[in-house]
């Protein structure tokens, strides 16, 4: 017990910065609480006496705003960050290193008995506000977006956004990515911000202008290869620089937009 106990204070320290010492996190950490009120209830529960877990996690729920049923399987080294909100139901099953953030709900789609709620793999993390519904797997090292509400299987190590739910797909490889950038830096652009993963369709279209960019070049440099093979006295020229003061006040738009409001 007193193992499983300084692993879950330990636990903290490796996820919360603001965490100064273990006597704050056995005190002032109800994620930590609920965690604890849950065990016992758990182990109530398994051995048939419901009505005490019911009552042991009631009583959690009260002291902490997070609900846990008892039934729900829950790893080690689960962290609930600020907590308040979370709920948490019967057939969920919790892997080992999950964060789960204020406002998440892994809850079920069906009164149907049986397995109706969400299996969350290793190092699962969970944002703020975060609805995970159904009987499905998230994918060990998978994120869930905050506000995101996914309503199918997550892979492993995969991205969830939005509402619905949808997965980012991260390239592999950096082949794209690194053309991209050097398209930006021969033409002088400061593609800050712009990667494959991102859901922002601002930076998806210039992803594309940049690939379309890229396309053009080579087929222009074909072509003055070819108009040298035949003698000719065409001379490429430069492609203008595009200078940075023309583009500051629009990254100053977009700098302003990104911070929370």
């Amino acid at each position: 017990m007193f193992e499983r106990l300084r692993e879950d204070i330990q636990s903290v320290f490796h996820r919360d910065p603001a965490a100064r010492n273990a006597f704050d996190v056995l005190t002032c950490y109800p994620g930590m609480h609920a965690i604890w009120l849950h065990r016992a209830a758990h182990a109530l529960w398994v051995r048939d006496f419901k009505w005490p877990a019911r009552l042991i996690s009631n009583f959690g729920r009260w002291m902490t705003g997070i609900e846990i049923h008892p039934g729900a399987k829950v790893g080690r080294r689960f962290f609930i960050d600020h907590g308040m909100g979370i709920v948490i139901g019967e057939t969920a099953e919790i892997g080992d290193d999950v964060t789960l953030y204020q406002g998440v709900t892994l809850g079920g789609t069906s009164w149907n008995k049986g397995k109706r709620h969400p299996t969350l793999g290793n190092g699962v993390v969970v944002g703020a506000g975060a609805k995970v519904l159904g009987p499905f797997t998230v994918g060990a090292g998978a994120k869930i977006g905050s506000n995101a509400v996914v309503t199918k299987e997550v892979p492993a190590g995969a991205t969830a956004v939005g509402i619905p739910g949808r997965i980012i797909v991260k390239t592999e490889d950096t082949e794209v990515e690194a053309r991209r950038k050097a398209m930006a830096e021969k033409i002088g652009f400061d593609a800050y911000g712009v990667s494959g993963d991102m859901p922002d369709p601002v930076a998806r279209a210039i992803g594309q202008l940049l690939d379309h960019l890229q396309a053009v070049d080579g087929r222009l440099e074909d072509i003055c290869k070819e108009l040298t093979k035949l003698d000719s006295d065409y001379c490429a020229k430069e492609l203008p620089a595009l200078r940075d003061e023309d583009f500051a006040e629009v990254k100053q738009v977009a700098a302003s937009d990104t911070r929370p409001h």
